[in-house]
C-alpha cells in the first residue's frame, strides 16, 4: 500500500501570467457578464445615465472578482492518493482512494475531480464534489483492473475549481503520481516431490561433510545456550575462554527457473498468448519453490536475473521470502521479449553440476537450441522443461487445423538428454502439468532402480 501524500498543484503565480490564467478560466456566463457590463458602461457614458453606469460596473466587476478569489483559493487545496494494494495479479482489482483537503480559511465552490489512468485500466474516473468547508476534506474511490501485467502510472490528479456563481473555472494539475504494478497470475501448485529431486530445506537438507580431523576443527566462542558437550577443550585452553565446535551447516536445496523470452521463439500477443503463459508459469514455480524452502533464482535467456539477488538466489522460509517474492514478481511484471537468438548466455551463467533443480519455460526451439539445452542438463541436478509451440497456440483458439506438432522432435531430444520435457497445449493448466511431470520423473526413477538424478 502506498500513499502519495498531500501535494500542492503547480501553477503560475506571476502577475501578468496569473491575470491571464484567471481571465482564461472565465466561463460563458462570466464572459457574458463581463461583456454586458462593458456594454452597459459604454452606453451609460454616451447617454449620461449614472444608474446604468453603476449596473454596468457591477456586471463587469463580478466575474473579475470571482476569478481573482478563485485564483487565490486554488493554491490552498491539497490532494492525496492511496492504492490498496499497490501490487495485484493480472485480472484482479485494486482500489484507488482519493482525498481532497481544503487547507484555506474559505470554503470552496463546486469541485470537479479527475484522475488520469491508462486506458488498459478502464475509463478515466471523474467525480463532482460539493462545497468543502474550511479545513474540511472529501474522500472518493474508484477501482482499476487490468488483464495485462505491467507497471501503470496513476495521475497526475486534475482538479477543476468553480466559484459559487459559476463565473470562473480553473483547472489545476498535481505534480505527483503513483504506480500500480500488475504482476503475472500465480497458480497454486501441489507439493509434489518430482521423483525425489525437489527436496526443500525441511525434508531434503544436505549437510556439508567435514573433511578435516578433530585437530582441524575451526571453533567459535561460546554463546549463551550452547550445549556444553560441544566445548572444544583444546581451543579453550589455547585462547583462555570457552570455545565450541561449529555446527554442521545445512545446505539449502536450489532451484533455477529459466524463462525463454526470445522474440523469435513466440508468436502472438495478449493475455492468452504462449509468452504470457510462460511468464505466469515461471512466476508460479518461483513462488511455489520459495514456499517450500528452496533457494530460488530467476534466469532469462539474456543471462540476467532479478536485481538484488544473491549468488545462490533468494532463500525461502525466512522473513525475507515475501520481499524476495515481491522483487521477482516486479521483475516478471515488466519482462518483455529479448533480441537474443539463442540460449548461450543462460548456459554460460549456469555453474557446473551445482544448480539443483532446473525448471525451464521454453518457446519454439530449433535443433541448435535443443542441443544447448541438452548440455545445460549436465549442469543441473534435475531438469524439467515446459515446451510451448506458439504456432499451435495461435491455431487452436481459432479452431484452425494445422500440421503435426513441430515440437515433437525437440521433446524427444530433450528427453534423451535427461530432461523431463512436456509439451504445453493451448489452455493447459500448470497444476496438471506439474503433476504429470512428477509422475513421469517417478516412473523414470523406478525404471532405473532408484531416484532420478
Amino acid at each position: 500500500m502506498t500513499d502519495a501524500g498531500a501535494v500542492h498543484a503547480e501553477g503560475d503565480r506571476g502577475g501578468r501570467s496569473g491575470l491571464r490564467t484567471a481571465l482564461a478560466g472565465l466561463t460563458t456566463r462570466g464572459r457574458s457578464f463581463l461583456a454586458a457590463g462593458v456594454a452597459a458602461a459604454i452606453c451609460a457614458y454616451v447617454l449620461g445615465q449614472s444608474d446604468l453606469l453603476r449596473v454596468g460596473l457591477l456586471l463587469a466587476v463580478l466575474p473579475l472578482v470571482c476569478a481573482a478569489v478563485l485564483y487565490r483559493t486554488r493554491y490552498r487545496v491539497a490532494g492525496s492518493r492511496r492504492l490498496s494494494p499497490a501490487r495485484v495479479p493480472a485480472g484482479s482489482e485494486a482500489r484507488v482512494h482519493l482525498r481532497m483537503d481544503n487547507v484555506s480559511r474559505l470554503p470552496t465552490g463546486l469541485l470537479m475531480l479527475q484522475d488520469r489512468v491508462p486506458y488498459v485500466l478502464g475509463p478515466r474516473p471523474r467525480f463532482v464534489l460539493d462545497r468543502v468547508e474550511a479545513g474540511g476534506r472529501r474522500e472518493v474511490s474508484y477501482r482499476v483492473r487490468s488483464d495485462l501485467r505491467g507497471r501503470y502510472p496513476l495521475g497526475p490528479l486534475q482538479l477543476r475549481l468553480s466559484d459559487p456563481f459559476g463565473m470562473c473555472e480553473l483547472t489545476r494539475s498535481f505534480s505527483t503520481y503513483d504506480t500500480l504494478t500488475v504482476t503475472p497470475r500465480v497458480e497454486p501448485l501441489p507439493p509434489v516431490r518430482l521423483g525425489g529431486e525437489a527436496k526443500g530445506y525441511g525434508d531434503g537438507r544436505q549437510r556439508s561433510l567435514a573433511l578435516a580431523g578433530e585437530d582441524d576443527v575451526i571453533p567459535r566462542g561460546y554463546r549463551y545456550g550452547d550445549d556444553l558437550r560441544r566445548v572444544h577443550w583444546r581451543s579453550t585452553a589455547r585462547y583462555g575462554e570457552l570455545m565450541v565446535r561449529r555446527e554442521e551447516q545445512p545446505q539449502r536445496a536450489r532451484c533455477t527457473v529459466l524463462l525463454d523470452t526470445r522474440a523469435v521463439a513466440y508468436e502472438g500477443a495478449g493475455p492468452d498468448s504462449a509468452f504470457e503463459w510462460a511468464v505466469s508459469g515461471a512466476a508460479s514455480v518461483l513462488v511455489h519453490m520459495l514456499e517450500r524452502g528452496f533457494s530460488v533464482r530467476l534466469l532469462t535467456d539474456t543471462g540476467t536475473s532479478v536485481p538484488g539477488e544473491g549468488p545462490d538466489g533468494f532463500a525461502g522460509m525466512n522473513q525475507e521470502s515475501a520481499d524476495a517474492a515481491g522483487l521477482m514478481m516486479d521483475t516478471l511484471a515488466v519482462v518483455d521479449h529479448s533480441d537474443e537468438a539463442d540460449l548461450s548466455r543462460a548456459y554460460d551463467v549456469l555453474r557446473g553440476g551445482n544448480e539443483g533443480l532446473l525448471v525451464a519455460f521454453l518457446g519454439d526451439l530449433d535443433e541448435e537450441q535443443a542441443a544447448v539445452l541438452a548440455r545445460m542438463r549436465q549442469r543441473s541436478g534435475g531438469a524439467l522443461a515446459f515446451l510451448l509451440d506458439s504456432g499451435t497456440w495461435l491455431r487452436e483458439p481459432a479452431g484452425v487445423p494445422g500440421p503435426l506438432d513441430r515440437g515433437g522432435e525437440r521433446l524427444r531430444m530433450l528427453r534423451e538428454a535427461g530432461w523431463t520435457a512436456l509439451a504445453v497445449p493451448w489452455g493447459a493448466s500448470l497444476d496438471e502439468l506439474w503433476r504429470q511431470a512428477d509422475r513421469e520423473r517417478s516412473g523414470l526413477a523406478a525404471a532405473s532402480g532408484g531416484e532420478g538424478p
